[in-house]
């Protein structure tokens, strides 16, 4: 069996500042709630290795995993993989945005398996994901759209 999971929302702002703001790494503690520190490990060309953890769980243990992201700005994709699966046989996430009315649609789909030894099973998972991506997914659009409203605030000459 495997997990599939596919979350999207639209944030009010355009696309050039959703993508540049989800896709600036080494700002994601400040853009998730839930990672403590990105280590940028290597950058070959286009993709990047890092060390993502997180802040300390409710049993006070941390998380910490070697990914591998490669966007594509021209396609508007991130395909990333995790490096260290650690209890995931594989996970492989694709991110996709798109201009809609009313803004830019982001689209999160993760494909995995968790190992037969795994604490948890996809079942698990999977509705793991699905309420963790919709509670970081709300936090990333507020951020983003607060941002857009200063920016926008800013360029306009006040009288």
């Amino acid at each position: 069996m495997s997990g599939h999971t596919e979350n999207e929302i639209v944030v009010a702002a355009p696309l050039d500042l959703v993508w540049d703001m989800t896709n600036d790494l080494e700002n994601w503690p400040q853009l998730f709630s839930e990672y403590a520190s990105v280590e940028v490990i290597e950058r070959q060309g286009d993709t990047t290795t890092f060390r993502l953890t997180m802040h300390p769980d409710e049993n006070g243990t941390v998380w910490s995993w070697v990914s591998e992201r490669t966007p594509n700005r021209a396609a508007r994709t991130v395909e990333a993989r995790r490096v260290e699966t650690g209890p995931f046989e594989h996970m492989n996430i694709h991110w996709e945005y798109s201009e809609v009315a009313g803004g830019t649609r982001m689209l999160w789909r993760q494909d995995f398996a968790m190992k037969p030894d795994a604490p948890v099973d996809d079942e698990w998972m999977t509705d793991n994901i699905n309420r963790n991506s919709k509670v970081q997914m709300a936090l990333i659009k507020d951020k983003i759209e607060q941002r857009d409203r200063e920016s926008r605030g800013a360029a306009v000459p006040s009288n």
